[in-house]
């Protein structure tokens, strides 16, 4: 990506803060994205964002885009928190990458009533890259 188009933070900010109930806050002294009091991304510095994943969508969004994603490194990188490099980022990677992160931490009712307003059908609720649950035979 041209350094002249790399994202920053107020970047990062104008999507989280798009989000339906998403609150600016503060977390040992850096800014945070919260839905309630569950923070969903945060801004360690100026040149990337950190995004709550699951470790499944870790893994996938790790490999396809190795020189964006990366674990944040220590325990909170194995339970799926995920730097995001704004100057290798683009504004639908980051978008994505919010939006997981805001769907894993945002209350169902939340992202149901979020997910209606934008007119998706019913299975686009599920988690991301979840399992398939086992179909039923009828008897």
């Amino acid at each position: 990506m041209r350094k002249d188009l790399a994202l920053t933070t107020v970047d990062v900010a104008r999507i989280a803060l798009s989000l339906p109930e998403a609150q600016e806050g503060s977390h040992f002294g850096k800014r945070d994205f919260r839905v309630g009091k569950r923070i969903f991304s945060s801004l360690p510095d100026t040149r990337r964002a950190v995004v709550k994943l699951t470790i499944e969508q870790q893994e996938m969004m790790t490999a396809a885009e190795p020189s964006i994603f990366l674990p944040v490194s220590g325990g909170w990188g194995r339970k799926g928190w995920t730097s995001v490099a704004l100057e290798n980022c683009d504004h639908a990677a980051l978008t994505s990458a919010l939006d997981l992160a805001w769907r894993n931490v945002a209350p169902k009712r939340l992202v149901v009533v979020a997910v209606e307003s934008l007119g998706h059908r019913r299975r686009d609720l599920e988690p991301p890259f979840a399992p398939s649950k086992p179909k039923r035979k009828k008897a």
